[in-house]
């Protein structure tokens, strides 16, 4: 009798780099004959035969939700020997001599440098009937050469460098990533044109630190370039990118966004703190003032571009004048929303040794204090666009409520998301996928989201939609089955492509 087909997931942690990785890890493992586990209510001592964690290790609380994660399945695995799991991604790099010791349960440890690595080491675990453990300490192949199922149909990810050069005395990516390594530009383009073939409208580039794109073959501009070269593909519709750094965000770039009409007018700019005194200990080499000059050209070029930031409170020796002078920022740079975190104390880091580190409850006073005024100031910015005209990419998975409200939700070009009423009385059109394109005014803002409850003034059916349609179509129907949700996240949702965790790039 044949050996019934062994079923998979993958929960992942962290950031936007780690959801295309395991986009990656599903499509390593649907090539190696794995099946996506359906879980369709089923209880939890039900799990899939396989088990895979990528897992993040830049927050303080990290390890203990992966040991929380794994001890929970430490029972199930007992009662089911044929059931594997693997722990992979940042923390499974730093942690690699101790994760079998704390969870010797623990089938694969594998890195962030040989994900490819995975289904020959689920082999070699069953076949042994002992742990594997492989970290790599530098890329053998790059990630984007691995087969890929991608969670969207209309919206992709796209590496173009893994690593960062920079020193940030909070950030444990760059031990745990390595060196930068750029792709080639012909390669990317390659793969955009590809994805655009197969429908997708919208892509995302992804980098540790984007804007130093080009550092490893001697082009300081060739992040403009590529911006630049992406809109000469015919049918990409919208191109984004995460994340920048300040220290190394040129007037080139800014030039190419606004010179390059599927570019997006939205930015991600990591502040990390106001204060300059803090952002020399941070080892950020930038200063207010050069932040806040980035900022004034952005909206220059693009009046109305949405930035937003990610900001630390905390930081070790931060006095409540640091504090203040973030607060000055956020409130001059009108951030459309903000990525806001509490200092976590991280081993291996150069601020975990640093001296003054402050007590919880002034940083937890700071941080509460820091959320009213990012909200207050998102809130204002949001309300400026009440009764302006918005097209929509139509998102999937991104309204919580769509379902009681009788709303859709969308993205505007600057990422904002939208809910809209799914009222079609005025277009030729009783429907929409996600993927297409709507146009709806603004009736109401709120901090994080706006609302369209008028009807919807015009419908664009796409390409992108169509190839939803055809992702979803019922088992057999054109030859082509139901995608499986082979990928589930541990955080919220947030942007496109969706669905998105709410977690800080790594710039």
């Amino acid at each position: 009798m044949a050996e019934a087909t062994r079923t998979y997931e993958v929960r992942t942690y962290g950031c936007q780099m780690n959801v295309h990785d395991s986009e990656r890890l599903t499509g390593l493992l649907e090539a190696a004959g794995y099946a996506p586990f359906q879980r369709d209510g089923a209880p939890f001592e039900v799990q899939a035969d396989v088990v895979v964690f990528n897992t993040c290790a830049v927050r303080e609380n990290a390890d203990n939700k992966l040991y929380g994660n794994l001890s929970h399945l430490a029972p199930i695995k007992a009662a089911n020997p044929g059931m594997q799991i693997a722990v992979g991604g940042c923390l499974a790099q730093k942690d690699r001599a101790t994760i079998t010791t704390k969870a010797p349960y623990v089938d694969v440890v594998f890195g962030t440098h040989n994900i490819g690595s995975l289904p020959a080491l689920l082999d070699r675990a069953r076949s042994q009937e002992e742990a594997q453990v492989e970290i790599l300490e530098s890329l053998d192949v790059f990630p984007s050469t691995l087969p890929t199922k991608r969670d969207s149909a209309y919206a992709a990810w796209v590496s173009i460098s893994v690593g960062c050069n920079n020193t940030c005395t909070f950030c444990i990516v760059p031990a745990l990533r390595g060196k930068e390594k750029d792709r080639r530009p012909g390669e990317i383009l390659a793969e955009i044109e590809a994805l655009v073939a197969e429908g997708v409208s919208e892509v995302t580039l992804l980098g540790q630190n984007v804007n130093a794109y080009g550092v490893e073959f001697g082009d300081r501009q060739a992040f403009s370039k590529l911006l630049r070269a992406c809109g000469e593909i015919e049918g990409l519709e919208r191109v984004r990118f995460t994340s920048p750094h300040p220290a190394e965000f040129t007037d080139d770039v800014i030039e190419a966004m606004a010179e390059t009409p599927n570019v997006m007018p939205q930015l991600h700019m990591p502040l990390q703190s106001g204060s300059d005194k803090v952002l020399k200990d941070m080892r950020r080499s930038y200063r207010q003032s050069k932040f806040l000059g980035i900022i004034s050209r952005v909206r220059a070029a693009m009046p109305d571009a949405a930035i937003t930031t990610d900001i630390i409170v905390g930081f070790p020796g931060e006095t409540e004048e640091d504090f203040e002078a973030t607060l000055d920022v956020v409130r001059a740079s009108r951030f459309a929303n903000a990525f806001t975190f509490q200092y976590s104390k991280r081993p291996g880091t150069p601020a975990a040794t640093l001296p003054h580190q402050i007590g919880p409850d002034v940083v937890r006073d700071r941080y509460e204090r820091l959320v009213e005024v990012v909200n207050q100031v998102a809130w204002n910015e949001a309300k400026k666009l009440v009764g302006r005209e918005v097209e929509l990419m139509v998102s999937e998975g991104e309204g919580r409520k769509d379902a009681a409200t009788h709303r859709l939700s969308g993205r505007g070009p600057d990422n904002r998301l939208v809910h809209f009423a799914a009222d079609f009385s005025q277009v030729e059109a009783d429907s929409v996928r996600p993927g297409d394109m709507v146009t709806v005014v603004v009736t109401q803002a709120a901090p994080h989201h706006l609302v369209a409850d008028g009807p919807v003034r015009a419908v664009r059916r796409t390409r992108s939609g169509d190839a939803w349609d055809l992702r979803n179509a019922p088992a057999g129907a054109s030859g082509v089955g139901a995608s499986g949700a082979g990928v589930t996240l541990g955080m919220p949702t947030l942007g496109v492509p969706a669905p998105l965790p709410a977690a800080p790039a790594c710039g």
